[in-house]
């Protein structure tokens, strides 16, 4: 018999040392290289394009922000530092101006005034916003949107209209509560007195402004889980106990934001007792907050640089009690 002869495999061929090939190596990564440089150009003229088509939306309110309140801040604050005399013409008096406003009795008399005109109205007004909000946010019905409306009317109305308005309704010439008043046999109660016109006053400001801090308030409701609500009530939990432990404590966020507004409102004091001045019969003095008292110094005795530092007095003071309250809230962002 004879035997098969079996093939052997054949070696795999060596490879073969092509010297091109470091070569092709460098081409293709010079190739990827000038592929990412192009890239990188490319997002480069993209981003500087998204750049210059920001600036040209911001642009004109940039120019408006810096024409209309950088410039005459700075103006002001330049005035401030100069003093003008009748002898001697106008002297750089650097900071003397803020020290005869710190030690003017007008001056201290005005922000005391606002400062105890704040440790009443923002409370009632935050209080009576957030009553109106949690009503207004637990009703539904076709009511409470036109409540929601009428609630936020007086916030449209223009502040010199409004205070023309109230001063109207305490005039005891022509007035309603003459005759309301008079139907019961007693005297009616004159707003511009003395005695109430801090009243009147606070009566005039939360009228105007709770409103506005009710929609802020409601709208913080409305972003509320409704989910919670479910929980609570499968817990036991009452109308009462949710509005006080869920309600009131997710909505602090905005509870410290309208209280921000308010306090730097209301130490800004100015638009509804320069109005109702002409009314009050004396009651309401130039002097009688810091605002009314450096517009009187400006424009009502052309003492530009006393009331620019009046005015300049105001700003640090608004600005140490803002900031002295962020300060002492910035840890704990409720207030319960």
């Amino acid at each position: 018999m004879g035997h098969a002869v079996l093939d052997r495999p054949a070696h795999p061929p060596l490879p073969s040392i092509d010297p091109s090939e470091p070569t092709m190596t460098l081409l293709i990564e010079e190739s990827a290289s000038s592929t990412q440089e192009k890239a990188h150009k490319a997002r480069g003229k993209v981003r500087l394009r998204e750049h210059l088509m920001g600036w040209l939306f911001v642009g004109p309110f940039g120019i408006v922000f810096l024409a209309m309140l950088i410039a005459p801040l700075g103006y002001a604050l330049y005035l401030s530092l100069w003093q003008k005399k009748l002898i001697g013409g106008t002297s750089f008096v650097f900071l003397g101006n803020y020290v005869k406003a710190f030690t003017d009795p007008t001056f201290l008399s005005g922000v005391w005034f606002v400062v105890r005109f704040s440790l009443v109205a923002i409370p009632l007004q935050i209080l009576i916003a957030l009553a109106m909000a949690l009503i207004v946010d637990a009703v539904t019905s076709l009511f409470t949107r036109f409540s929601r409306l009428m609630v936020f009317l007086p916030y449209a109305i223009p502040t010199v209209i409004g205070a023309v308005m109230w001063g109207f309704l305490y005039s005891k010439s022509f007035g309603p509560l003459t005759d309301i008043f008079g139907l019961f046999g007693a005297p009616a109660p004159d707003f511009f007195s003395k005695n109430l016109i801090f009243y009147g006053l606070i009566n005039v400001v939360t009228w105007q402004w709770a409103g506005y801090y009710m929609i802020i308030l409601y709208a913080a409701l409305q972003g509320i889980d409704p989910s919670l609500y479910e929980a609570a009530r499968m817990d036991g939990a009452g109308k009462w106990q949710i509005a006080l432990r869920i309600k009131i404590p997710l909505i602090a966020p905005a509870l410290l934001l309208i209280l921000v507004f308010s306090l730097i409102g209301t130490l800004q004091f100015f638009n509804e007792p320069q109005i109702l001045r002409y009314l009050a019969a004396g009651t309401i003095a130039p002097g009688f907050t810091p605002n009314m008292y450096a517009y009187q110094q400006a424009f009502g005795l052309a003492n530009f640089n006393y009331g620019s530092a009046i005015s300049f007095a105001l700003g640090g003071i608004v600005f140490v009690c803002v900031y002295a309250f962020l300060f002492f809230t910035r840890k704990r962002r409720s207030f319960f």
